[in-house]
């Protein structure tokens, strides 16, 4: 019952079960791993599972293991022991979760659990995902979310094998991001006034410690976390600590409505944006940096070469661009949001693609037709089969859920809105033979699990949802 469904696992004899006297044994380069898996087990278990040189629990790092990819690994279980060997840390890291989820599903619990036995069944699993890219957009310019949601939010993805954090750091109601040079854009871009009127203002900025921070924690669970740094449109926030980089420069507040303001930065404002990146390569190392690039109301050409410049500042450094919107470099990823077409037209110029279809993985649609749901984005419902049947037309990277925020601002509403439609796409995304009678079956047991981890089956409505 694991999700997302193993590519191969037979069910062997006895079991293997944890107890006071259980030890690890790591090669070298898999210490992480076996960080990872102390720490993960210690709150329920109590277990310490100490380092030694003949544990019973080995974790196994070989990168001889080339058919296990980038991110598969094998698990052995039997009576006398547990062995986890991946070609690479990300693949030991997928691994640990798995033998997470092969415990009783008290070892999820955040606390000391009595009187459970800590076994985990016999079982020969082979793992390795289908698509490589499962990611997860957060938007927390809309509304700010303290660090500690999104680790925790990592932690939730890094139990589904998702690969990809994509923080949505700024926008036309927020600037998240701290930049030493323009330090107006978090004092004063993360702040509003209100939010539709309610007369509460709103805001919050992240330090470069924390985000460094969470970068290490998402990279020890096997995911990348990809910024994005909305531009030319979406700039609001920008412009009002900073009026004189707009198309037109005029004083304007952060702005407290949602929609789509007509504020953008003009072609001379490159300068500022390569300053920023600048900053944004130094705090997130990993490959992909996105440039948002959608709902811009510049003339296309304007737009466009915006956006070449911004992206060439990136590949010149090494790095790779992704947008909404195609940006006339081929070497960009483009994220088709609108529909299919998008992505068959970008695929046809050689571009990466990954889908991000907003009929069937915006999550801030409701994720049912009843009356129980709190008010969310109108015009859709996308449910969890929604999202388990995501487009994906061949040679995409894979797909990602958005989850837009102008109807969350809690933790406890952004995982309501996330779960368990994030599950089907993460096993949509890496099974080999993804079958959504089989998902939803194991979704049975996989619900226990969510309860164990408190993710809420209900949310109560929140004032600023009927702004």
């Amino acid at each position: 019952m694991i999700v997302p469904l193993p590519t191969r696992i037979v069910r062997r004899g006895k079991g293997f079960t944890f107890d006071c006297g259980t030890t690890v044994r790591v090669t070298p380069g898999a210490e992480p791993a076996a960080r990872l898996l102390r720490a993960l087990l210690r709150p329920a278990t109590g277990l310490a599972l100490p380092i030694a040189d003949h544990g019973q629990v080995v974790i196994a790092l070989d990168a001889r293991l080339v058919g296990l990819g980038a991110e598969g690994y094998a698990l052995t279980v039997n009576e006398h022991g547990l062995l986890l060997r991946a070609g690479t840390a990300a693949g030991l890291a997928h691994g640990v979760q798995t033998i997470r989820q092969l415990l009783p599903v008290e070892a999820l619990k955040s606390s000391r659990v009595s009187d459970v036995d800590w076994t985990v069944p016999g079982v020969d699993i082979r793992d390795v995902p289908r698509l490589p890219w499962r990611g997860f957009m957060l938007d927390v310019a809309r509304h700010f979310q303290p660090v500690h949601v999104l680790r925790r939010v990592v932690d939730l993805m890094a139990l589904h094998k998702l690969n990809v954090l994509h923080l949505h750091l700024t926008d036309d109601q927020g600037w998240r991001l701290p930049i030493p040079s323009h330090p107006l854009l978090t004092s004063v871009g993360g702040w509003r006034a209100e939010t539709n009127g309610d007369g509460v203002p709103h805001g919050g900025a992240y330090t470069r410690g924390e985000l460094e921070s969470l970068v290490a924690h998402a990279a020890a669970r096997g995911i990348r976390v990809m910024p994005e740094i909305e531009m030319p449109g979406h700039a609001r926030a920008a412009l009002a600590a900073y009026p004189d980089l707009g198309v037109a420069p005029e004083p304007l507040p952060v702005w407290t409505r949602w929609g789509i303001s007509d504020s953008a930065f003009g072609l001379h404002a490159l300068g500022f944006v390569r300053e920023v990146l600048a900053e944004v390569l130094e705090v997130f190392p990993g490959q992909y940096v996105h440039l948002g690039g959608d709902e811009c109301l510049l003339p296309e050409d304007v737009h466009g070469r915006f956006l070449r410049q911004a992206g060439k500042y990136l590949l010149d450094r090494g790095r790779t661009p992704a947008a909404w919107e195609p940006t006339g470099d081929p070497r960009a990823v483009v994220m088709p949001w609108k529909d299919e077409s998008q992505a068959a037209a970008a695929l046809e110029r050689g571009q990466p693609v990954v889908m991000a279809p907003h009929t069937s993985t915006y999550l801030d649609y409701p994720q049912s037709d009843g009356a129980h749901e709190p008010p969310g984005q109108p015009g859709h419902v996308v449910t969890s089969r929604d999202v388990y049947h995501v487009p994906l037309p061949d040679g995409v990277l894979g797909a990602q859920c958005q989850l837009w925020t102008e109807h969350a601002r809690t933790r406890e509403h952004l995982e309501y809105l996330a779960f368990p439609r994030l599950v089907a796409l993460a096993d949509t995304l890496w099974s080999q033979r993804p079958e959504w009678k089989g998902f939803t079956t194991r979704m049975r047991h996989h619900a226990s699990r969510l309860a164990a981890l408190s993710i809420p089956a209900e949310v109560r409505r929140e004032p600023c949802e009927h702004s």
